[in-house]
């Protein structure tokens, strides 16, 4: 069968709907919103806040926002079988959250139509831009490649699971994307991520990969391992036909430097996605940028709440689409064809552009660092460290910030955690240029940097390799789509990180 020519004719057509979506935004999330209202109505929760009612957004804005402490108790309901409680269709499945890492795990709902209208959507659009981008190409003749998580049975109830959002996905591939794609499902699903990653460079080293997809950290962690295996010296001399990879899940650019050794060919494409485990919101659809567009027919509507008056599931300022504003930062709120309603996912984003509406994140609600009113949100320090590397020539894998607090009469000071895999010649230059750059970046940090009157410069501990894994095994987060905190406002992961290296 010439899967080439079927498939780059499915995406050709997908490509006129993308360009609908993006000439008409709010009048098809317009479509959005009457279809999950309506759906929603069946619930127990539209039938607790009235949503037959419902006739327009400004009546919706009646439903309070939620936390996934406020949800937890309805999907709780659904994971010990109860149906229809969020969303009028059985819901077997539940993805841990790739938020970032807490101790206590959330379990979002994924229903039928979540995964084939939203995260399977997704999936095809990435692939339609990328044929639209790049036109002739023949990506169904080799491998791709997926590194995703494992996934449990869940316990509660017969017939129930839950597990990474990629391992769901995994698990219920559409046969077009199933037909390509390796390693198999026993070596993909392996919860041990040691040992799945030896099994996974072993399976995979002599296949054909057009395609890897995969968070940056854990696909440099098993490349390394295939170069281990095979003796070679870059990917592209096992894979010389490797062409494209799919990333998303934490900020690229800190990692870029180390992907171009890796697979040192200008010919090489790189893609971003903002999937989430509660649903798949954007997908960078230009070659030179990395702005992602927002993909507004994927069964999802989105309000934002201005950083500049977040108060939680108490902000009153919440706005649709029509109302952004390019550049300033938004918490999002979904309403989804999963069962999330005015659900507060945690990210922030800016807008960009909006003819179409694209964006990038910014970071997290609770991410961020403000203990001396400089408000460093997760792109500050992004930026910051991607600059400090790309003029030292350092690399790294890890990293996470937290304060220090004054004392005595003493400056506080951010202090920097993080695992080289190589080490800037100069430390003392690696800390002033990533200094300087969240000066330029930032005038709230410059303004407490101002003389050293509140803020001393960055102090940097350097940690050996393995650390961040080691604290992740820790606490029982090692692997999937567990990430490291990047920002924090009090001392508690960096003391238990260091704790850790100092004991190796």
């Amino acid at each position: 069968m010439p899967f080439n020519s079927i498939f780059a004719w499915m995406m050709k057509k997908r490509i006129h709907q993308i360009d609908f979506f993006c000439k008409y935004p709010h009048e098809v999330q317009k479509e959005v919103f009457d279809s999950l209202i309506q759906k929603g109505a069946q619930t127990e929760f539209g039938k607790l806040y009235g949503f037959s009612k419902i006739k327009n957004y400004k009546d919706f804005q009646k439903v309070p926002l939620q936390f996934y402490e406020e949800i937890k108790p309805w999907i709780d309901r659904a994971m010990n079988g109860e149906q229809s409680v969020l969303w009028p269709t059985d819901t077997k499945w539940f993805a841990k959250s790739s938020g970032t890492t807490n101790a206590k795990s959330k379990l979002i709902p994924v229903s039928k139509e979540s995964l084939e209208e939203c995260h399977y959507k997704g999936g095809k659009d990435l692939l339609a831009m990328y044929y639209n981008n790049h036109p002739n190409r023949k990506l169904y003749n080799g491998k791709h490649l997926i590194i995703g998580g494992s996934a449990q049975i869940n316990q509660l109830t017969a017939g129930s699971y839950f597990g990474d959002l990629s391992a769901i996905i995994v698990k219920n591939l559409p046969w077009w994307a199933e037909i390509r794609r390796t390693p198999s499902r026993e070596i993909a699903l392996m919860s041990a991520w040691q040992e799945k990653i030896e099994r996974m460079a072993e399976s995979t080293i002599k296949q054909d990969v057009y395609i890897i997809a995969g968070v940056p950290s854990w696909t440099m962690v098993l490349a390394n391992k295939v170069l281990e295996i095979s003796g070679k010296s870059n990917l592209k001399e096992v894979w010389p036909n490797l062409e494209l990879f799919m990333h998303g899940g934490v900020n690229f650019e800190p990692y870029r430097e180390q992907f171009k050794r890796l697979i040192p060919d200008p010919k090489m494409n790189y893609v971003e996605t903002y999937n989430a485990s509660e649903g798949f919101f954007g997908i960078q659809d230009q070659v030179n940028s990395d702005e992602m567009l927002l993909m507004l027919d994927y069964g999802v509507f989105f309000e934002f709440i201005p950083m500049s008056s977040f108060d939680g599931v108490n902000s009153k300022e919440v706005i649709s689409i029509e109302g952004v504003k390019l550049d300033d930062n938004y918490a999002i709120v979904i309403s989804t064809n999963g069962g999330l309603w005015r659900y507060i996912i945690g990210d922030t984003i800016r807008f960009t552009s909006q003819r179409p509406y694209r964006f990038k994140i910014t970071g997290r609600t609770k991410s961020f660092i403000n203990c001396f009113g400089e408000e460093i949100i997760v792109e500050n320090t992004e930026l910051a460290i991607a600059e400090a590397c790309q003029k030292t020539g350092a690399q790294i894998k890890e990293y996470s910030v937290g304060p220090i607090f004054m004392s005595n009469g003493g400056r506080g000071a951010h202090e920097w955690v993080i695992e080289f895999v190589k080490s800037p010649v100069e430390i003392e230059m690696f800390t002033l240029i990533l200094d300087e750059s969240l000066r330029g970046l930032n005038s709230d940090y410059d303004a407490k940097r101002y003389h050293n009157m509140v803020l001393d410069k960055p102090f940097i501990y350097e940690v050996p390799e393995g650390t961040f894994d080691a604290w992740l095994k820790s606490i029982n987060k090692l692997g999937g789509q567990n990430k490291v905190p990047r920002l924090s406002n009090d001392r508690i992961i960096l003391e238990q990180i260091l704790q850790i290296a100092g004991g190796q």
